[in-house]
């Protein structure tokens, strides 16, 4: 069932992959993040409770679903990592750490703004709001752990476990609206999927707000192979191959070849 990854254990594999891959989440994700932000902030209609200032809902709600999204697969990579020992998937984790915390961040600083005129205040200890914040630490703790330790692979072993471990506050995150009294409002778009329910947005907004989630996804997917790549060839920079694809290789042929024609002279 797992013979797919054995492949990818190898990096020239996984880069070969990456490579082929961004173009196909880069491209669709950008062009997606425009058309959603100009239908959500132009042409959406105004909420009849909120007015206009909850069109930040088609940064915030994104940002906050994928901060727990990636976090799931940073953990899936902890677990390729620690069972199989794959190097590759130890890279991986350390590429969705920093974007993993980037969403978390626009998500708390964007419910902040948004909680301001909703609330009366920037913020309260609200349990989904709280255990946010804790997934932010979660995310610094795993970039943290990669550099607190001289050898590379024992800070690499010690992020996968933080990575697995800290994956039981994404259920909290998710549930924490129904098990306790908040005052941050109940999932809309994940409850209707889950629950086969009619969601509770109009379709004026669900729609843009279900295209700015897809762009979010495509973007920040891009972003994590990019940063995949360039640990892959930080690290197999004496490889033939990852000096290949650098032009390294070829520019030394290229000097070794005028060095001999000069020498010829």
């Amino acid at each position: 069932m797992w013979r797919w990854l054995h492949p990818y254990a190898k990096p020239e594999a996984t880069f070969a992959l990456t490579q082929k891959l961004i173009p196909w989440f880069a491209v669709p994700g950008l062009v997606l993040v425009i058309v959603s932000l100009v239908w959500g902030l132009a042409f959406a209609p105004p909420d009849y409770q909120q007015g206009e200032s909850y069109r930040i809902i088609f940064v915030h709600v994104p940002s906050a679903m994928w901060a727990m999204g990636f976090y799931v697969g940073m953990a899936i990579a902890g677990v390729i990592a620690l069972v199989w020992q794959i190097r590759t998937a130890e890279l991986a984790i350390l590429a969705i750490a920093p974007v993993g915390a980037m969403l978390t961040f626009i998500s708390l600083f964007t419910g902040a703004i948004w909680g301001q005129p909703m609330w009366g205040t920037w913020w309260v200890w609200d349990a989904r709001l709280t255990a946010q914040l804790i997934l932010l630490f979660l995310y610094l703790g795993v970039m943290a752990l990669y550099v607190a330790f001289e050898d590379e692979r024992a800070g690499a072993k010690a992020a996968s476990i933080l990575a697995i471990v800290g994956v039981i506050n994404i259920p909290i995150i998710h549930y924490s609206v129904y098990w306790w009294n908040t005052l941050h409002q109940k999932s809309t778009v994940t409850r209707a999927i889950t629950r086969l329910e009619a969601p509770s947005i109009a379709p004026e907004m669900l729609w843009p707000l279900l295209v700015s989630i897809l762009a979010m996804l495509l973007v920040c997917a891009a972003l994590v192979l990019m940063r995949l790549n360039n640990e892959i060839l930080r690290r197999e920079i004496h490889r033939p191959w990852a000096l290949q694809h650098l032009g390294i290789h070829f520019a030394t042929a290229d000097n070794k070849k005028e060095k001999g024609d000069a020498d010829a002279v």
